[in-house]
């Protein structure tokens, strides 16, 4: 009950200023406000040092909102400083005061002068009821419709403390619903150091566990957090929680999913890891917080050094927010390196899930490739089904004078043992690499060498190996020149080159693309983001033959004794090769030549 006449105040003009900015333009979603006002009350407890409460009381039928603490209260003076001047602030003077002794406090939060105008966004009127913790200081009511001016007046019967009441306008009555209300504040506030009440019930509090000593934690409550923070059901694979002072103050809590949703046909994942300053959410998808072939990452990023602008929902300083990245990057490719080395078990059933983020990241993330590439995992020729090897490894088997990584891409294991590309390479006990996903050549053609050792496509047209001892006589130099030459004639512009090769063992042929920048896997890529009725380039490709295999010798034959059937079986040895190379484009004429080829039996 007021005791004394109101007594009018215009809003400093940049006050008025300000309160235009953020009813129209500075903060994006209006239900900040509710976090802005928390977390004065939170830093108005924390002053005082009382382990006290949040109050919250929703009035749908008043259409009202009501936030009251029992921290520290404003005087009279107070209210006229930190609420209509613009260079003050509750926490900021009192930071500055802590400085001055020495002392820190970090749990500190916001600017209180500048986010408790966020209320106007939504309010008709905002009443502010205070009482401060000093000795003979009189109850205070503050009130203003936000146009430019509000009123101050004695007001009795005030609790030590402030007590906001919002009146909503018509557009935002929705606020005033306790369901509403609860939602946003565990969504921003569900960490904030204090208990919260909501309409006498006290809301769930969440520990914020990466505040807390790791060795203090049990496992079940970092899966409680977990599935809190991520709404999940699962358990995680791997977590990461650390502490850091330097370059930055952090406090990060990562864990890692079962399953990639990704890998399961949903949506590209958005980025998960939210960021906090001082326990209040600043963004819950921040997308420049870590590199995106991280977005499979969930959990929290607290730091208090971080220099945000004055509505806390956007930073300023890139270059830290890079350094804070950094930092957390490493940490976790340091845990997968740990995890890779001590539980290679473990670490295989992660990579079969999250394995093509890592290559995304190889291939894409310069600052961090040489890390990323001792990771990643690949089936090989040595391998048995289903076990990997790394590459560090694979170096160490290298033949002597082998300068190349061998590798081969194809839809599984099957396919390419039973094409024609490995098997001069297992004649000569040659490593190949074995890849099952469309990315891994892009990622070999970006990384290029691992520890000085190029990566080379065992299909590539490059391709040189040594001669060794093969069975089975061979056609005549003679003869064989000619046969090349006849079919260069016979297949025209549908080869770029004929020549014997060297690297086929059962095989009567093999294709290999004559476009050393555009391969197979590449080709099939850009033929599914092809636009319907989009040309597309012919394939040109070099074909090479096996001049020991019964079929070239009795072609080598047949070309004079039956020129038309010859040009049927050359047509089809082509086309069989380009199916193994994954390169043919249309089966029709294929299938059209080999009924003429059994009519002829």
């Amino acid at each position: 009950m007021s005791t004394a006449t109101p007594q009018k105040f215009e809003f400093q003009a940049e006050i008025k200023q300000l309160l235009d900015i953020v009813i129209h333009s500075l903060y994006t979603e209006k239900e900040i406000f509710v976090r802005e006002l928390v977390s004065n009350a939170s830093d108005a407890l924390e002053k005082l040092r009382h382990l006290q409460l949040t109050e919250i009381t929703t009035d749908e039928t008043a259409k009202t909102v009501t936030i009251q603490d029992f921290g520290l209260g404003m005087t009279r003076a107070e209210l006229v400083e930190n609420l209509g001047t613009i260079a003050h602030s509750g926490s900021k003077a009192f930071l500055k005061a802590l400085g001055e002794s020495g002392a820190k406090n970090s749990n500190l939060i916001g600017q209180f002068g500048v986010g408790f105008y966020s209320a106007f966004m939504v309010a008709k009127s905002v009443k502010v009821y205070t009482h401060s913790w000093r000795k003979d200081e009189a109850g205070q009511l503050w009130s203003s419709d936000g146009s430019g001016s509000y009123e101050i007046e004695e007001a009795a019967d005030q609790r030590r403390g402030c007590k906001i009441v919002v009146e909503l306008k018509d557009e935002c009555a929705d606020y005033a619903k306790e369901w509403r209300m609860k939602e946003i504040l565990t969504r921003y506030s569900a960490f904030v150091g204090f208990p919260i009440t909501l309409n006498g019930t006290k809301l769930t509090n969440i520990q914020a566990l990466w505040l807390r000593n790791k060795a203090e934690i049990k496992d079940e409550e970092y899966t409680e957090f977990y599935k809190f923070q991520a709404h999940a059901h699962d358990e995680p694979r791997y977590r990461l929680h650390f502490s850091a002072d330097a370059p930055l103050a952090i406090n990060a809590l990562l864990f890692v999913p079962q399953e990639n949703t990704e890998k399961l046909g949903f949506a590209r994942l958005e980025p998960s890891v939210a960021l906090y300053c001082r326990k209040v959410l600043i963004d819950p998808q921040p997308k420049d917080l870590l590199p995106e072939w991280l977005r499979f990452l969930k959990g929290v990023v607290d730091s208090e050094d971080l220099p945000l602008n004055i509505s806390r929902e956007t930073m300023q300083d890139k270059a830290l927010i890079e350094k804070l990245s950094k930092v957390i990057t490493k940490r976790f490719l340091k845990l997968l390196e740990e995890e890779a080395a001590q539980r290679a078990d473990a670490f295989h059933g992660f990579y079969a899930q999250f394995g093509l983020f890592l290559k995304e990241g190889a291939a894409l993330d310069f600052t961090h490739k040489d890390q990323l590439v001792k990771l990643l995992r690949f089936e090989s020729s040595l391998t048995e089904k289903g076990k990997t090897t790394t590459l560090a490894d694979y170096v160490s088997r290298l033949k002597d004078g082998q300068k190349e990584i061998y590798y081969l891409c194809a839809p599984n294991r099957e396919a390419i043992e039973s094409g024609p590309y490995l098997e001069g390479f297992k004649a000569r006990n040659l490593e190949v690499l074995f890849c099952y996903e469309a990315v891994d050549e892009y990622v070999f053609n970006n990384v290029r060498e691992f520890d000085g050792k190029k990566f080379l496509s065992a299909d590539h047209a490059d391709v040189k190996l040594e001669d060794v001892p093969q069975s089975g006589e061979a056609l005549g130099e003679a003869e064989l020149k000619e046969l090349t030459k006849w079919l260069q004639d016979t297949l025209g512009a549908q080869v770029a080159e004929v020549k014997s090769s060297d690297r086929l063992v059962g095989s009567p042929a093999l294709a290999t693309n004559a476009d050393k920048f555009l391969s197979p896997q590449m080709r099939r890529m850009m033929r599914a983001m092809k636009k319907p009725g989009e040309a597309e380039e012919p394939v040109k490709v070099n074909l090479e033959i096996n001049p020991r295999h019964a079929v070239i010798k009795k072609l080598a034959t047949l070309r004079t004794a039956d020129a038309d059937k010859a040009e049927l079986v050359a047509e089809q040895l082509l086309d069989n090769a380009l199916i193994a190379a994954g390169l043919l484009e249309d089966p029709s004429r294929m299938i059209a030549r080999l009924n003429k080829l059994l009519e002829s039996v």
